[in-house]
C-alpha cells in the first residue's frame, strides 16, 4: 500500500511538474491549432473559411508578439506594423516569381531586410517619442502602401501579387495549405518560445526598465539607445516574418489588405488581451481577428453588415481599457483565482462535513 501511494505521490509530481513547464500552455495552444488541421484531414467537414481563419489567426499572433515587445516591453508606440507585413509578402512574390530564389534565401534576406528597416526606425525614435513616433510610423506605413500601389514592375501595383509555387532548394513546389498550416503552427510555438526567453532574459528587463522610466535606466546603466534599436528590429522582424508566412499561406497580397486598420487592429490585439503577457495576446489576437474571421463572418447579419464587426472590436477595447486596462488576461487570472479559492473553500467544507459526520 505503502509502495501505491509512493508512486501515485510521484506520478503526480511528474505531471505537476510538466503542467508547469513555461512552454507547456504554448504547447497546448499550438496541439489545439494542429488538431483542427487533423479533424478536417481524417473528413470532418470544417468549412474552408474557417480553416482560413485559424490559420490568419497564426500569422496575427506572430506579428503581435513582436508588436507587444515593443509596446508592452520598450514602451514605444507604432502604427506601422502593416507597411512591415506588407514588405514580406512582395518581398517572398516578388524574389520567388522574377528570381525563383528558395524560401531559405528569402527567409534569410527578410530577416536582413528587416534588420535595416529597424534600425532605420529605430534611429528615428531616438529624436521622437509617444504620439509623434506613432504617426512618423504611420507616415512610413503610408509611404510603403503608395509603393506597393505604384512600383507595378514589382508588385503589380493595385491588381495585387500571386504566386502558385514555392522555391524549396531549387524546387518549385505547388503551395499545399495543409502543409503550410502545420508548419505555421509549429513556426508559432516557436516565436511564442522565443519571445518568453526575450522577455525574461536581461534584455527584456531592460526594455521593461525603460518603459517604465528612463532616466531610471539610465541611471542604473542600461543602454536607452541600444535597447529602442533592438525593440524595433526585433517587431519589424516579426512583422515581415509573418508577411512572409501570410503570402505563403494565403499566396496573394493586395495594397489594401496593408493599410492603418491592419496596424490598429494589431494594436487591439495587444492592448485587449495584454501587451505584457504571451498568452493575452493569443487571446487578444483571437478576440480581435479570429472571432470575426471564423465566426462573425460566418453569420449573414455581419455578412451584410461588415462595419458591425468593426463596431464590436471597438466597443470591446473601451470595455477592457475602462475595467481591464492589464487586458483580459488580467480578467482571467482574476477569475482563476477567485474559483480556485470557491473550490478550495467547497473542498474544507467537504472535508470537514465528512469527519464530522465519521466522528458521530
Amino acid at each position: 500500500m505503502l509502495c501505491k501511494l509512493q508512486v501515485c505521490a510521484q506520478r503526480k509530481a511528474k505531471i505537476k511538474s510538466i503542467t508547469n513547464h513555461p512552454y507547456f500552455g504554448f504547447f497546448l495552444i499550438t496541439l489545439l491549432m494542429l488538431l483542427v488541421q487533423f479533424l478536417q484531414l481524417i473528413g470532418i467537414s470544417i468549412p474552408v473559411a474557417v480553416m482560413r481563419a485559424f490559420g490568419l489567426t497564426m500569422i496575427y499572433i506572430i506579428v503581435a508578439l513582436g508588436f507587444s515587445i515593443l509596446l508592452g516591453y520598450a514602451g514605444l508606440a507604432s502604427l506601422g506594423t502593416a507597411g512591415f507585413v506588407g514588405v514580406g509578402t512582395y518581398l517572398l512574390g516578388y524574389l520567388t516569381n522574377h528570381n525563383g530564389f528558395s524560401i531559405f534565401l528569402i527567409i534569410i534576406i527578410t530577416i536582413l531586410g528587416a534588420v535595416l528597416i529597424g534600425t532605420i526606425v529605430g534611429f528615428i525614435s531616438l529624436r521622437i517619442e509617444g504620439m509623434y513616433l506613432a504617426i512618423i510610423t504611420l507616415g512610413l506605413s503610408e509611404i510603403l502602401n503608395e509603393i506597393f500601389k505604384n512600383a507595378s514592375a514589382i508588385t503589380n501595383g493595385t491588381n495585387g501579387l500571386g504566386i502558385n509555387s514555392i522555391v524549396v532548394f531549387s524546387n518549385y513546389i505547388s503551395i499545399n495549405n495543409n502543409t503550410i498550416f502545420i508548419i505555421m503552427a509549429f513556426v508559432m510555438f516557436l516565436m511564442m518560445v522565443f519571445t518568453l526567453n526575450i522577455i525574461k532574459s536581461p534584455t527584456g528587463r531592460a526594455m521593461l526598465a525603460m518603459r517604465n522610466s528612463e532616466s531610471a535606466a539610465q541611471a542604473m546603466g542600461v543602454s536607452v539607445f541600444k535597447y529602442r534599436l533592438l525593440a524595433f528590429i526585433i517587431s519589424t522582424v516579426y512583422a515581415l516574418l509573418g508577411g512572409v508566412i501570410y503570402m505563403s499561406y494565403i499566396s496573394f497580397t493586395i495594397p489594401s489588405t496593408w493599410t492603418l486598420g491592419f496596424s490598429l487592429n494589431i494594436l487591439a490585439a495587444v492592448i485587449v488581451g495584454g501587451s505584457q503577457s504571451i498568452y493575452g495576446i493569443v487571446l487578444g489576437t483571437f478576440m480581435i481577428f479570429g472571432l470575426n474571421l471564423s465566426v462573425l463572418q460566418q453569420i449573414p447579419f455581419f455578412i451584410e453588415n461588415p462595419a458591425v464587426s468593426i463596431v464590436f472590436n471597438g466597443i470591446l477595447i473601451v470595455v477592457v481599457i475602462m475595467f481591464y486596462p492589464g487586458g483580459l488576461v488580467r480578467l482571467v487570472m482574476s477569475l482563476k483565482v477567485k474559483l480556485t479559492q470557491l473550490f478550495n473553500k467547497w473542498k474544507k467544507q467537504r472535508r470537514e462535513f465528512k469527519y464530522g459526520k465519521d466522528m458521530e
